[in-house]
């Protein structure tokens, strides 16, 4: 099993770490700042790190091979991916940030000519953001099947109704349009019932009900919203691939999606474990410094060993998606999804342990990085879906 990256992303690599030691970390205090002045507007910061990652050729780096001549293999990108999730902010400035990932390989791979030329290319420029509407308040949507907003047929349109939550980026000023999953057919069969329709953002009957905080933060401007579909027309030519085929492209998003938060976890938790000691080293309780007190050691050792074990098993799953398709990966794509979320969360927990009052404050990135990786342990999927699709594909043999 070859895990080693190409040349190529090797030289991208090195280029993505300069950047972020020359931009991103000394840009997120002044982020905050910006927003701190108008909550739901884009800091002036963002566009201008984005023009310069966009005119260094550091830009659209998660398309994969399969999609573009010069994409990258999953396994390239992957420390690229972990690199990018040591900071809040830089998936964004290198247009790498969800849900408008997800959303351009959906276009890229079920989109029409014309669903490409009006929205996806915006999105590879980074002129527009957009949002992904399939969760519902209602139901359990860890079970796609059970999703209950409508697209009925009406003559050269489709008509929609439903109410949304988690729509992350809908509340964004530059969201032109969401991905929604609905019912076309709830007679069918189970998995041919749904379909994905683009709907815009600006469409009469879309209407944002209520901001979503996660522990507290509202992740202005992008934000997760609640949203209302009230008979919202959109024309036929929207649907994506053809009624019945959402359950199916739901499934092709959701791969590359998982691994992609994984990669970032184990990048945030990289972050935490550094500054849980440097904060070791320096500071001083009960007459020595934290680093020679034993509990704080064992803490930092079973960091380090929880970050590679994530770390080693997100690469496995990595190569067998290049390697024998995300299908046969399947139940690697879901133990890394369990894995790498709880040990994101086990060492940015010690860090904010070593931290003290300082470590739940926003003085560090640790209470943010926590709260936000604690989240995803439910986005793409809660730990006992995959926890159960891991026991289950096991039983039979170990079989995707």
């Amino acid at each position: 099993m070859n895990l080693t990256m190409s040349d190529r992303a090797k030289e991208l690599h090195a280029r993505v770490l300069e950047f972020m030691d020359a931009h991103i970390y000394r840009a997120e205090a002044l982020f905050d700042e910006q927003l701190e002045l108008n909550r739901w507007a884009v800091p002036p910061v963002m566009e201008e790190l984005k023009q310069k990652a966009s005119s260094q050729g550091l830009w659209n780096l998660f398309l994969p091979a399969s999609l573009r001549e010069e994409g990258l293999s999953n396994v390239d990108y992957a420390p690229i991916c972990e690199t990018l999730g040591r900071s809040l902010i830089a998936p964004e400035v290198f247009n790498c940030s969800a849900p408008d990932t997800g959303n351009m390989e959906v276009l890229l791979h079920y989109g029409t000519d014309a669903q490409k030329a009006r929205w996806l290319q915006p999105l590879l420029d980074g002129e527009i953001r957009s949002a992904f509407a399939m969760t519902e308040p209602d139901v359990a949507s860890s079970d796609a099947t059970n999703i209950r907003a409508s697209i009925e047929r009406d003559g050269d349109d489709y008509v929609i109704n439903g109410r949304k939550w988690w729509s992350s980026g809908a509340a964004d000023p530059r969201c032109a349009f969401f991905i929604l999953m609905g019912k076309s057919n709830p007679d069918g069969p189970r998995h041919a019932q749904q379909s994905m329709i683009l709907v815009p953002r600006e469409t009469p009957g879309v209407e944002i009900v209520r901001q979503l905080t996660v522990f507290g933060y509202d992740h202005a401007p992008h934000g997760h919203s609640e949203v209302d579909f009230k008979d919202v027309r959109v024309p036929a030519d929207n649907l994506l691939m053809g009624e019945g085929r959402g359950f199916e492209i739901a499934q092709g998003r959701l791969g590359p999606g998982r691994v992609h938060h994984c990669m970032r976890a184990i990048g945030a938790a990289e972050r935490a474990l550094e500054l849980t000691c440097d904060r070791a080293r320096e500071r001083v309780a009960f007459g020595k410094p934290l680093a020679e007190n034993n509990v704080v050691v064992h803490g930092i050792a079973k960091s380090r060993m929880e970050i590679d074990q994530a770390r080693l098993l997100t690469l496995k799953a990595a190569h067998m998606m290049d390697t024998v398709g995300n299908k046969k990966a399947r139940k690697e794509i879901a133990m890394i999804k369990v894995v790498a979320l709880q040990a994101a969360c086990s060492v940015l927990d010690r860090a904010i342990q070593v931290h003290g009052a300082k470590g739940v404050s926003q003085d560090t990135f640790l209470a943010h990085a926590y709260a936000f990786q604690r989240a995803l342990r439910f986005g793409d999927g809660p730990d006992e879906v995959h926890t159960e699709t891991v026991g289950r594909l096991e039983l039979r043999g170990g079989r995707a």
